[in-house]
């Protein structure tokens, strides 16, 4: 994805990522203001400048979170795609990245919401699905401009299958 964005960026589309995260993991450290503050108990810690701003939100350990809870609190105001890392099991289009010297199964065919493949051996998927060669980055942005604009119909709304909620 870090190659993708660019490669979209160029192009004038605007982008927001959603990256699920199965682990405890940190974008704060101690010795820092905003760290400091989260850890003596605030629930909340945002942090702004001229150039950005990061929302910190402590949460009750009691559920996962869904995709959907996570979409509702992207700004999406100068958003024009969406891409979402992780949330396999959730129902909306998904672009399946395989390297086969991991040795795992595809989830294509079994996940109908797979709209392409994204490989380091192209021949091995040839006739299922577009495929695109792992390294092949303006292609892999050609067809998700592409698959959006056709997904988009002439009044603007989507016909995109939205995620579900749990």
């Amino acid at each position: 994805m870090r190659q993708l964005i660019p490669r979209l960026s160029t192009r004038g589309i605007r982008t927001a990522i959603v990256k699920h995260a199965h682990h405890d993991f940190d974008i704060d450290y101690p010795g820092k203001d905003s760290y400091e503050l989260r850890k003596a108990g605030a629930n909340q810690v945002l942090v702004g400048s001229n150039q950005r701003w990061a929302m910190i939100v402590e949460r009750a350990k009691s559920s996962e979170p869904t995709l959907i809870d996570f979409l509702k609190r992207l700004l999406t105001v100068d958003i024009e795609l969406v891409l979402v890392e992780g949330f396999r099991d959730r129902n909306f289009p998904k672009i399946e990245i395989h390297r086969n010297e991991l040795g795992r199964n595809l989830f294509y065919p079994d996940d109908e919401f797979i709209i392409a493949i994204i490989s380091d051996n192209v021949a091995m998927h040839e006739n299922r699905l577009p495929t695109f060669d792992i390294d092949d980055v303006d292609s892999i942005a050609d067809f998700l401009i592409q698959y959006c604009a056709t997904a988009i119909d002439m009044s603007g709304r989507a016909d995109i299958p939205q995620p579900e909620s749990p």
